[in-house]
């Protein structure tokens, strides 16, 4: 049986605020399945329904398709990293592991191995209270794969990370998910989740936005638009407005272009003796995307120049 995370139209009220509203989507083994969603969107509920930490007012969150609580020595089926400040400051690393390998009937020996594979082996006999944010993100990821559990939940899992942890986290996550295993990533950073998700689940005020792959949420928002390099921004723009173009300013010398095809963009520049020094199909950045799919799902917004 593949291991499976599935939210089946679930509900949770707080005090009568709504936090999750009938929310439904199941995540795929063997793919990195991003959590992405406003603050206030309903992820971090979702992640404790899942893992049996609040009940659910209707629908069912479940693992393996089972409730967490009717799980048999849990670690072995999900491992999850929420907040990597749950753990008392004056244990020691490698005592609050072998807490946990004990309590779900896992060997000893387990600890030594999830201690060397996040980089921890050498502080193991350190007291918690001593870590920095990186060193206890990296002990809960620890705790995480204490079970060799099939399916893995991380929340904002490069939070405290110096560079080279990104890039460790990002590859573990890839890795996870090459072995089948499901692996759902909670994180507000774009730029990570572009080069390391698959999919993406995106959720705004409780509900679902969208499911759907990062190739084709890209593909979307990139949709007739093109990118044009030029040191004439100004006069680009001017040229390419007039002729109905939406145009905006990109990085460097580029201007990206929607409503026009590329010939006629080549045509019109050059017409008007404007010279460029390259012209591509848009790709817009996943942070881009994202952006544009969750514009009226965010829970405070700026408000408009204007003062509306």
């Amino acid at each position: 049986m593949q291991p499976s995370l599935e939210v089946r139209d679930v509900t949770k009220a707080y005090r009568g605020t709504v936090a999750v509203d009938r929310l439904s989507f199941q995540v795929r083994p063997g793919e990195v399945t991003g959590f992405v969603g406003p603050n206030g969107a309903g992820k971090s509920t979702t992640m404790r329904l899942l893992l049996g930490l609040d009940a659910p007012d209707g629908g069912d969150a479940l693992v393996n398709g089972e409730r967490y609580a009717r799980l048999d020595r849990p670690l072995t089926h999900v491992g999850a990293l929420l907040d990597a400040d749950a753990v008392h400051p004056s244990r020691r690393a490698r005592d609050h592991l072998l807490w946990l390998a004990r309590s779900n009937r896992l060997p000893d020996a387990r600890v030594g191995e999830v201690l060397d594979q996040v980089g921890l082996a050498s502080v193991g006999r350190k007291r918690v209270g001593g870590f920095s944010l990186g060193m206890r993100q990296r002990l809960g990821i620890a705790a995480a794969l204490l079970g060799d559990p099939p399916v893995v939940m991380f929340d904002e899992p490069t939070n405290g990370l110096d560079p080279d942890g990104i890039v460790w986290i990002r590859e573990l996550v890839r890795t996870l998910a090459s072995q089948g295993r499901v692996v759902l990533v909670s994180s507000h950073l774009m730029r990570e989740l572009q080069d390391t998700a698959d999919r993406l689940v995106v959720i705004g005020r409780g509900r679902l936005v969208a499911d759907t792959t990062v190739d084709d949420l890209l593909g979307t928002v990139s949709r007739d638009q093109v990118e044009v390099v030029t040191p004439h921004r100004s006069e680009a723009t001017t040229v390419l407005a007039n002729a109905g173009a939406r145009v905006t300013i990109a990085g460097g010398d580029g201007v990206v272009v929607e409503g026009l095809p590329g010939d006629r963009v080549a045509a019109l520049l050059g017409t008007a003796g404007i010279a460029f020094t390259e012209l591509r199909r848009y790709r817009a950045s996943l942070e881009e995307a994202y952006m544009a799919l969750t514009r009226d799902a965010v829970e405070f917004a700026a408000a408009e120049e204007d003062g509306r």
